[in-house]
């Protein structure tokens, strides 16, 4: 049962291909392409019309010179957002699911907003170690917790997207197994259960959706130290 619960998780390879690489550049596959044409159709319409809203929004709190992030962080989102949402497709595999994947986008990201302060502003960034006024005794045990903390931060984004995701995947299986299995014992509860599917279905699109705008906004937080 265990082995079954989670070989969803595992990516399998088709022709000698990793589903996984497969499962990765659907999305971008999927984005139309821009038009020569003066008026554009309502997709192309629609596609501005985000990726302009959430730069503005994203960009708002930065400073100047953490713009230059902006077309890497609205392609992430992007990238984020379309694989979190085809996952939940039937027969499909969700990259995001695993945490090799998330870490190798959190990881190099964190450390570029890292050395970004420390070529910027060296003595500031380093003043994050030790806080103003702190206690002779205490400066050690500071300076180790604030370190602990600053190498967490990748850590944290990557573990945060895995288990979210996963948990969500879990229970969605767990339940679409329990309809099948009580629609032969009772009907009512088969489709009391349903219908808890159905609900459960619509948070994880939310879901999907909140924890691709986190991975972001998280990253832009850590921009905006450093910046």
């Amino acid at each position: 049962m265990m082995t079954d619960l989670f070989s969803q998780f595992a990516s399998t390879t088709s022709f000698g291909t990793p589903i996984i690489l497969v499962a990765m550049l659907v999305p971008w596959l999927l984005f139309p392409t821009p038009s020569p044409k003066w008026v554009n159709n309502r997709l192309l319409t629609f596609q501005s019309w985000f990726l302009n809203l959430f730069t503005k929004q994203l960009l708002l709190p930065l400073n100047t010179p953490a713009h230059k992030w902006a077309f890497l962080l609205a392609s992430l989102m992007v990238f984020l957002l379309s694989m979190n949402l085809l996952g939940l497709l039937p027969y499909t595999f969700t990259p995001t699911t695993q945490l090799s994947i998330n870490l190798g986008l959190a990881v190099p990201l964190w450390l570029a907003t890292v050395l970004t302060g420390f070529r910027n502003q060296f003595n500031h960034s380093l003043a994050h170690f030790l806080p103003e006024g702190t206690p002779a005794p205490l400066i050690p045990v500071l300076i180790l917790i604030e370190t602990i903390s600053l190498f967490i931060r990748p850590l944290a984004l990557g573990v945060r997207l895995t288990a979210n995701l996963t948990a969500g995947h879990l229970l969605i299986h767990l339940i679409s197994s329990a309809v099948s299995t009580l629609f032969s014992l009772s009907i009512a509860v088969s489709l009391l259960t349903f219908t808890v599917l159905i609900l459960l279905t619509i948070l994880e699109i939310a879901v999907a959706m909140i924890q691709a705008y986190v991975f972001i906004l998280l990253l832009s937080l850590y921009l905006q130290e450093n910046t």
